[in-house]
Parts: structure tokens; C-alpha cells; sequence
């Protein structure tokens, strides 16, 4: 086969595959979950954000990938999208300046009114602190090197924090701690678990109906056979 048929080849497959993620039925996205997921510097250091969403996608969850500057749009788009899906879960992902971002966003949605459910940051720069919002936060950094920041609970902050440390991780630095298989699959599983539906209580059984004692009859009083013999010699009253 020449390479030019080879090319175009490539190219029908790259289109199919193309195809198929854009379209997912919007019942098998998940439906009660959205993700948004933030780059970070020049919009071209954080490919695995792309990574991370075409994962989600491939397992029925919206997810989608943004520059980090577009995170006040963003707030206002995630607490309109879960006022119309029931309080649907909103999960915020970002990496280095998107993992800034990310904080940001979510204590602008608590201000309108609707808090994230989940906030996951890869290596934030610049914010050091999450404060007047709720939620879950989970903060993968490194303090080794030279950009990864822990997080600390700011004022307001009316939710949960974990930070995982990976100083220990000699295979990740800031420029791939986002692209982590490892990391990715903790992740995924995160929000899977936001994404199932709380199984309904069964019904309580039915209770049978008391049952109904009759009364018992009374019985018409009997006389005794001294009373009516008393009655019968009573001497008869002379007129």
C-alpha cells in the first residue's frame, strides 16, 4: 500500500473515532454528573486533562476540557447546568494554573449559590488556600518540584480536604503528574461514585389488618327455680 492510501486511511479513522466520542447519547453521559476540566499555562502543558476526559467520556461521563482563564464563565455555566438537572454533582479538574482555577471556580459557584461536589487539583502555583466553599477537595502535589503547593483551609471553607503528597514519586514532575495512569484511575473512580444513583429503599411491607374480636352475646338473665316457685305460692291478697 503507497502512503498515500495509508494517509487517507489514518485519516478516516482518526475522523471515526472523532465521531463517536462528540456524539455520545446524551442518556450514557452519565446524566446526573458534569466534569470540567482546566489546563493550565498557554493552554499546551497539561495534555493530560485531555487524557483524563476522553477516559470519562469513554465511560458515559460528560466531561470537558477548557483554558483556565475561562473559569468565571465556567462557575456561572456549572450552577446553571445543576439548578436544571436536580442538583446534579459538579466536579471541577485542573492542573498547575488550571489547578488554581479550579479553586477559584469553586468558591465563585458556592457565592452563587451551588458548591462543586468534587474538586480534584494537580500541582496548584499560585493559591495556597481554600476558603469560603464547599465540597470535596483532593490536591495531588509535589513540594520538590519547584511549583507544586499543598492546600490549607481558608476562612469559610465548609468542606473536606485531602493533600497527597508524591514528593516520593521519582517518575512525576509538574509537567506530567497530570498524565498519571495511576492518579487518573483514582480519579475516575471518584466520580463513577458520584455519578450511581442512590438505590430507593424498599417498600415497607404491608401490615395485615388487626383482627376483629366479636363481642360476645349476652345472654337474657335466667331465673332461678327458687324465684319462680316463691312467685308461684305466694298466697293470693284477699280483695
Amino acid at each position: 500500500m503507497t502512503s498515500r492510501p495509508r494517509f487517507v486511511l489514518s485519516l478516516l479513522a482518526a475522523f471515526c473515532v472523532l465521531i463517536s466520542t462528540a456524539f455520545v447519547p446524551a442518556h450514557a453521559q452519565g446524566g446526573n454528573v458534569r466534569v470540567y476540566l482546566m489546563r493550565g499555562l498557554a493552554n499546551v502543558f497539561s495534555y493530560g486533562m485531555d487524557d483524563l476526559a476522553a477516559k470519562l467520556q469513554a465511560k458515559g461521563i460528560s466531561a470537558t476540557v477548557y483554558e483556565y482563564g475561562q473559569w468565571p464563565q465556567l462557575a456561572e455555566d456549572a450552577v446553571a447546568w445543576s439548578k436544571a438537572h436536580s442538583k446534579g454533582p459538579v466536579v471541577i479538574i485542573g492542573h498547575s494554573l488550571g489547578a488554581d482555577a479550579a479553586i477559584e471556580m469553586a468558591e465563585r459557584m458556592t457565592q452563587l449559590g451551588v458548591p462543586p461536589r468534587l474538586v480534584v487539583t494537580f500541582d496548584p502555583v499560585g493559591v495556597t488556600a481554600v476558603a469560603n466553599t464547599g465540597g470535596r477537595f483532593v490536591n495531588y502535589f509535589q513540594t520538590n518540584n519547584g511549583f507544586g503547593k499543598s492546600l490549607a483551609i481558608g476562612p469559610g471553607f465548609k468542606g473536606a480536604l485531602a493533600n497527597r503528597n508524591l514528593d516520593g514519586a521519582a517518575t512525576l514532575d509538574h509537567f506530567n503528574i497530570e498524565k498519571s495512569p495511576t492518579l487518573h484511575a483514582e480519579v475516575i473512580k471518584m466520580i463513577q461514585a458520584l455519578a450511581v444513583r442512590p438505590k430507593p429503599k424498599p417498600a415497607a411491607p404491608s401490615q395485615p389488618a388487626p383482627s376483629v374480636v366479636p363481642a360476645p352475646s349476652i345472654a337474657a338473665p335466667v331465673t332461678s327455680d327458687r324465684a319462680e316457685s316463691a312467685v308461684a305460692t305466694a298466697p293470693q291478697l284477699a280483695h
